[in-house]
């Protein structure tokens, strides 16, 4: 929570830095935050190898030093230079939300997984109940200066907090809890093992024997492509569709919270939506933490987005923070359930590196719902952005449950 706290301030002080500080309007703040997104997106898979391959310590140096340097620098540029700053400080984004998530997969297993996870959603939902709140504050009663500079050296002490903590990101470290394997976990294993494994002549003589087989050289490349992706099964796409969807609903109800108010001149009333909605989702996570059986995260997020529709229907602040309440509840379990799921399946070895995917999908889906809730307002009003992302997402949903119905049919 520590670690996130910085984070969750992060986008309001660019944004009203862009806007006040340097005077611009908010679709270059937008941009800003986009590019951000970017740099998120792009980044996560790769410092989530690096933590699988060289270890936590080793992996998060490159985040201390670019979070410090980054952020104390990118407050006194010009907006130019802000975007290239924003999207390298979005690469080298200490990846605290992955590594959570990679070491509660070995310090719990079985049913407690679900617990954790569930608890790891609901601090994440507190966080963001002040900090953001604590970032507008600080913006505007102080300076959005200060506020970034502040951002980038509390995210880097952070940083050194969990290189000198060292959580365990895998079973053999001390403090995790081993778990067998699963059967998929095995067979993905397995087939790491004889590709990497494979000596060189193996492929060569693969490329002879097959008529019109390529050169060597492409054959054992097309071999190293589907070793570093040998955790990516049809499951775990689902569970990366599944994080894409939870943002895109979550970005474009946010969006649509601020247009339905604002349009009626209440946007001082923003608060009490947002306290009801995250109330309802650490009230959501509690519950879904204490069942002992999981539920597929495509159905919590069809629900979600289906009851996130009659939001863009309500005629008062109190209106539509009752209806926020019911998409709210399901948010933390759909989070939390994606996040369990993606440490069934994936093998401890590469866990770090899914970890990374599954937050760069979640980062993918708010940088693609916030746009689209916004392009949906301005042609039919504040109504659309939550029709918009709800009927996509529930749409998204439902063929994913199709697919895996079919699945299932042809393998009995």
């Amino acid at each position: 929570m520590i670690a996130r706290f910085p984070h969750s301030a992060a986008g309001v002080l660019l944004t009203l830095h862009v806007v006040q500080t340097l005077d611009r309007g908010y679709a270059e703040a937008g941009a800003v935050a986009a590019v951000m997104t970017i740099g998120i997106a792009v980044g996560a898979p790769w410092r989530g190898r690096r933590v699988d391959l060289a270890g936590l310590r080793v992996a998060l140096i490159p985040s201390v030093i670019a979070e410090a340097v980054i952020w104390s620098v990118a407050p006194h540029l010009t907006y130019e230079w802000l975007l290239l700053a924003a999207l390298v400080g979005g690469v080298f984004t200490l990846p605290v939300f992955s590594v959570v998530r990679q070491s509660l997969g070995v310090l719990v297993s079985g049913d407690s997984r679900r617990t954790a996870f569930t608890l790891d959603a609901v601090a994440t939902e507190v966080i963001f109940m002040g900090g953001p709140a604590l970032g507008a504050v600080l913006a505007t009663q102080v300076s959005t200066v200060l506020g970034l500079t502040v951002v980038g050296l509390s995210t880097a002490v952070a940083g050194l907090f969990l290189m000198w903590f060292n959580p365990p990101t895998r079973s053999a470290q001390p403090g995790a809890v081993a778990a067998a394997p699963t059967a998929a976990q095995d067979d993905a294993a397995a087939v790491e093992v004889m590709v990497a494994a494979a000596p060189a002549h193996v492929w060569e003589a693969s490329a002879e024997l097959v008529p019109g087989a390529r050169p060597a050289r492409a054959t054992r490349a097309r071999a190293r492509v589907a070793h570093s992706f040998a955790w990516l099964t049809l499951p775990v796409a689902v569970v990366l569709v599944v994080a894409a969807g939870a943002g895109m609903v979550l970005a474009g109800t946010d969006v649509g919270i601020i247009a339905v108010l604002e349009d009626d001149g209440r946007a001082f009333e923003l608060g009490w939506v947002f306290l009801a909605w995250c109330s309802a989702s650490v009230v959501g996570g509690l519950v879904y933490g204490a069942m002992h059986r999981p539920i597929s995260p495509l159905v919590l997020l069809l629900l979600m987005s289906v009851l996130t529709i009659p939001m863009g229907f309500a005629d008062s602040t109190f209106v539509l923070a009752l209806l926020s309440i019911a998409p709210g509840l399901l948010c933390a379990p759909v989070l939390s359930a994606a996040s369990e799921r993606i440490a069934h399946l994936v093998a401890e070895e590469r866990r770090g590196e899914a970890m990374g995917w599954y937050g760069s999908a979640l980062t993918s889906g708010v940088a693609l719902g916030a746009p689209a809730a916004g392009l949906m307002i301005d042609s039919v009003g504040p109504w659309g952005g939550f029709v918009a992302v709800g009927a996509a997402t529930a749409a998204l949903s439902l063929l994913g449950l199709g697919a895996q119905q079919a699945r299932r049919r042809r393998s009995l």
